[in-house]
């Protein structure tokens, strides 16, 4: 049962744009704590990162360390980096929302939305691509991109970005000891992206009661709903073939791209008319986020908007399900609603991919969910990330003074109404 990814998985990574930024003075100069405690079993569950911390765009950037983390967390809750002074990196990506915003999709400068919903940042690292149509390979490259686009942070240029950056005082000491620089001009875009994917490699979280239960050794982490949930995960749901779990550890995701027709039926008319035009969009040196962040009909393309190979149509990226009870809705565009329309999304085209019912009964559906719910981390894992009390008041304060959001698609079975 490829829950959110197979059937075109709808939680885009918006990347870092966002809704809960800090706006006051204060957040700027907290330390911000991102080294793993010891003793926390953060890791429980997880492999070690694939990636070094030191892929970085430019190979003068010094390797990771607290202190690099640490910038990268200022800069991550830092509002005065978009261009209405209201939206940080945070904005899409909450703590108290797991590092997601609960919005349908998300919500940039001047209240704009983009076309898909953000999902949590929670063991990004571990995800070989970036965004749900795979678009940028690392960290680094991803966090490019969302500080310019006009529909998330909305700066003209990434000199807009280094401005900010270079009349403060603070940053300007920050770089110093980090970076080594010695003006203000010698702040680049590179530092600045390097420090923030570095952050982001911090945001590590397993220690559910799934890891505690199958890695931990502890028999009794677990309700028996969701061990027969788990039963049914792994075997005749078959939920497992996308969503994998390995002998030593557990990433419930592929990373591969996969489709299942969700939104597509919306553009099936104007197929062949959309892909022409975005392949047109690409020639003419259009930017991917711009392409698909302001034009609902380019999102539901998925892959193919990076590859233009038509069995690409409609792909989009395994999520993982860790934490997934904690960061509704669901899709690339939001428009499922509920865990519990997820899953009967999900055994619907799970039937028509197997050409026969995959007969669940409710009680069997409601197993399902409750093992669901057992992928969410621990408190205690989630504690150690999150920001400063300075920083989360200056975020409640920037939340406020945005106008409320209403939006969004509601995904209907074929044949409801």
């Amino acid at each position: 049962m490829n829950l959110f990814g197979k059937m075109c998985g709808r939680r885009a990574l918006v990347g870092l744009a966002c809704v809960l930024g800090t706006s006051l003075p204060i957040a700027y100069s907290q330390s911000f704590a991102t080294a793993i405690q010891p003793g926390l079993n953060r890791l429980l569950g997880l492999p070690p990162s694939p990636y070094s911390p030191s892929t970085l765009i430019s190979s003068n950037v010094p390797v990771n360390d607290d202190r690099l983390a640490s910038l990268g967390a200022k800069l991550f809750y830092d509002n005065r980096l978009s261009a209405d002074g209201l939206h940080s990196c945070s904005s899409c990506h909450q703590p108290d929302k797991y590092f997601a915003d609960g919005l349908d999709v998300s919500r940039g400068v001047g209240n704009k939305l983009g076309t898909r919903n953000a999902p949590s940042l929670l063991n990004v690292s571990y995800n070989p691509t970036q965004f749900w149509d795979g678009r940028e390979d690392t960290l680094e490259h991803q966090a490019l991109r969302p500080l310019i686009n006009p529909r998330e942070m909305g700066q003209p240029d990434h000199e807009a970005v280094l401005a900010v950056i270079r009349r403060d005082k603070d940053y300007l000491a920050d770089f110093k000891r980090v970076f080594n620089t010695r003006s203000a001009t010698d702040i680049t875009i590179d530092s600045v992206v390097s420090a923030l994917a570095t952050y982001q490699r911090t945001l590590v979280a397993g220690d559910s009661p799934f890891d505690r239960y199958r890695y931990g050794a502890d028999a009794h982490a677990m309700s028996d709903g969701a061990l027969r949930g788990y039963k049914l995960f792994v075997g005749a749901a078959a939920c497992v073939k996308c969503h994998t779990i390995d002998q030593g550890n557990a990433l419930f995701t592929d990373n591969e791209f996969h489709a299942l027709s969700v939104g597509l039926n919306q553009i099936a008319p104007r197929l062949a008319e959309l892909t022409v035009k975005l392949s047109a969009e690409k020639l003419r040196g259009v930017p991917i986020d711009d392409i698909v962040l302001t034009d609902d009909d380019f999102a539901e393309l998925g892959r193919f908007v990076v590859t233009l190979q038509p069995q690409d149509i409609g792909t989009f990226r395994t999520p993982t399900l860790r934490n997934v009870a904690m960061t509704a809705p669901y899709m690339h565009d939001g428009s499922v609603k509920t865990l519990a329309e997820a899953v009967d999304l999900e055994v619907f085209y799970r039937s028509n991919e197997q050409g026969h019912p995959l007969l669940l009964t409710p009680p069997e559906r409601q197993d399902l969910i409750t093992f669901l719910e057992s992928l969410t981390s621990s408190p205690e894992s989630l504690k150690a990330l999150m920001p400063t009390e300075a920083q989360r008041k200056a975020s409640r304060v920037a939340e406020q003074m945005l106008p409320p959001v209403t939006s969004g698609k509601t995904y209907r079975l074929p044949g409801q109404f």
